[in-house]
C-alpha cells in the first residue's frame, strides 16, 4: 500500500465478468460478508484469514503458497494445503462458484469494484484529493468523514496470521493519514476549536507522531490559547529527545517561532479572507 495513495483496490469487475452482484464485503473492521441484507457465515478463524487474503489480493490470483504464507507464516501445519482446499471449498459454497475461482493453481475474488468497503474508502479518498486540489475544501472535507466512515473497528479485527497483521497495520495507518489530512482541512476552513479535543486524544494515542502535534499546535494558537500552544512545542521536544534522541522537525520548529512571534497571517484559516488594507 502507498503510504500517499492509500491501499490499492480491486479492478472494475463488470456484470458481465461476475453474476455476483448482490454480495457486499468489509474489511475495514471484522471481515464480513452479505448477500443483499443477509449476513454470510465466515468461518474458522483460519478461513476468514483465507477470506481476507483472497480480499486484499485487488482481484489477483494468490497461489496455495501464498495462501499458506498468509496464513500460517513460516511454520505452517503438515495439511496446510488439504486445509486451504478446504477453506476454498467452503467459501465458494458460501459465496457461489461465481465469486471464488480457481485458476493458476490458486484461487481469486472476481468481485465488482463498489462491494468492497475498502475500495469504497480509497474512491472517496481519491475523490477527496481532487477536491482539495480545485480548492473545495468543505467537499473535501466531507468526502474524507464519508471514507473514515465505513470503518468499523479494527481492519481485519481477529483475523489470525502475520498477513492480516501486517494489512491491518497497514490500513491503520492509512486511516490515520486521512484523519491527519481532514484535520488539516478543517483547521483550514476555521474549524480550529472544534479540532482541539480530537487532536488532543490523537496526540496522547500517537506521542511521537511529529504532524499531530503541529496541528494541536495550530488549533490551540487558532482558538487563542497561544501557551499551551507553546507547551506542546515544549512536550514534543523533551519527549523526542526522550525517546528517540532527536531534535523537532525544522517545520515544527518554525511554527513555535512564528506562535512566539504572534504571527497574524498564521492565525487566520486559508479561506479566511485577508483584512482589507487600511
Amino acid at each position: 500500500m502507498d503510504r500517499d495513495s492509500g491501499p490499492r483496490v480491486p479492478e472494475q469487475w463488470t456484470p458481465e465478468q461476475s453474476s455476483v452482484i448482490d454480495l457486499r464485503f468489509s474489511v475495514l473492521g471484522p471481515v464480513r460478508a452479505w448477500r443483499g441484507g443477509e449476513a454470510l457465515p465466515s468461518g474458522s478463524p483460519q478461513q476468514r484469514a483465507l477470506f481476507a487474503a483472497l480480499l486484499m489480493r485487488d482481484g489477483r490470483t494468490a497461489t496455495a503458497s501464498e495462501l499458506i504464507d498468509a496464513i500460517w507464516g513460516e511454520e505452517p501445519p503438515s495439511q496446510a494445503l488439504a486445509a486451504i482446499r478446504t477453506y476454498a471449498s467452503r467459501l465458494r459454497k458460501i459465496l457461489t462458484a461465481n465469486a471464488l475461482v480457481s485458476e493458476s493453481g490458486g484461487y481469486a475474488l472476481r468481485i465488482r469494484r463498489d462491494a468492497l468497503d475498502l475500495a469504497v474508502a480509497q474512491e472517496l479518498a481519491t475523490a477527496a484529493e481532487k477536491a482539495r486540489a480545485a480548492g473545495e475544501r468543505g467537499q473535501a472535507r466531507a468526502l474524507i468523514n464519508k471514507s473514515l466512515g465505513l470503518w468499523d473497528g479494527e481492519p481485519l479485527a481477529n483475523v489470525p496470521g502475520p498477513y492480516a497483521e501486517n494489512q491491518g497495520a497497514r490500513l491503520e495507518e492509512w486511516r490515520l493519514q486521512l484523519r491527519e489530512t481532514r484535520l488539516d482541512l478543517d483547521l483550514e476552513v476555521g474549524q480550529h476549536a472544534e479540532a482541539v479535543s480530537e487532536l488532543t486524544a490523537l496526540t496522547a494515542a500517537h506521542p511521537l507522531r511529529e504532524r499531530l502535534r503541529e496541528l494541536l499546535m495550530l488549533a490551540l494558537y487558532r482558538s487563542g490559547r497561544q501557551a499551551e500552544a507553546l507547551a506542546v512545542y515544549a512536550d514534543t521536544r523533551r519527549l523526542l529527545a526522550e525517546e528517540l534522541g532527536v531534535d523537532p522537525r525544522p517545520e515544527l520548529s518554525r511554527l513555535q517561532q512564528r506562535i512566539l512571534q504572534a504571527d497574524a497571517e498564521l492565525a487566520r484559516p486559508s479561506e479566511a479572507p485577508a483584512p482589507a488594507p487600511q
